[in-house]
């Protein structure tokens, strides 16, 4: 048999709510409004879907650039690599 290598794969423990912690509300999130030049931290809500960005990225601060449909293109520097990452407004926090 050939092990599956999905886009969820060894992300077990990353991508699992805790039972009665951080219980926010998952409307106000998708409302939240960036600006161009704001810090985010990617922080993946594995109950939401849509727009997830991949588990690597879990927990890396970048800066939004531009806004794509509903989805925000974040800006991050992968080692020496610049990339931009798609993300719904339910996996952005903001950095004050």
């Amino acid at each position: 048999m050939k092990r599956s290598r999905g886009f969820r794969s060894k992300s077990r423990y990353k991508l699992t709510k805790k039972m009665r912690k951080n219980r926010t509300n998952i409307i106000t999130r998708s409302m939240q409004k960036f600006e161009n030049g704001e810090k985010v931290a990617i922080v993946i809500d594995p109950s939401f879907h849509h727009g997830m960005p991949h588990p690597r990225y879990h927990g890396i601060t970048g800066e939004i650039v531009d806004m794509q449909g509903r989805a925000y293109v974040v800006k991050i520097k992968d080692k020496k690599k610049i990339k931009h990452i798609l993300a719904f407004p339910e996996h952005l926090r903001k950095i004050t």
